[in-house]
């Protein structure tokens, strides 16, 4: 099960080595002088964090992997901005929709 989380390893200008970090589990994070030692790391931990939850019969994180999307997400922006993303959209001659999810995706 902990194979299938969303890991990554980043540099911490402040801790001076790597963090490996999970997405799903916020809360958990591991430091080391090297990215694969990092990587191992939070590995561990969340393969032993699993282990500790099924042992007390808690629910785990679902992994962002194994989540549905639809598509759909609602944003508020001041009215301003969305009438400069409907003229914009208007002037490329397609829905507004499509125009930001182009400049989602860019």
């Amino acid at each position: 099960m902990h194979d299938k989380y969303s890991y990554r390893v980043i540099w911490s200008e402040e801790d001076q080595e790597y963090v490996g970090l999970v997405a799903e589990w916020p809360s958990l994070s591991w430091l080391s002088k090297s990215q694969e030692a990092a990587f191992k790391g939070i590995r561990k931990l969340v393969k032993d964090s699993v282990a500790d939850m099924i042992a007390r019969k808690e629910l785990l994180p679902e992994p962002i992997a194994a989540k549905k999307f639809s598509g759909k997400f609602v944003v508020r922006v001041p009215p301003e901005i969305h009438r400069k993303l409907a003229l914009a959209a208007q002037e490329a001659a397609i829905s507004l929709n499509r125009y930001i999810s182009a400049k989602l995706a860019a």
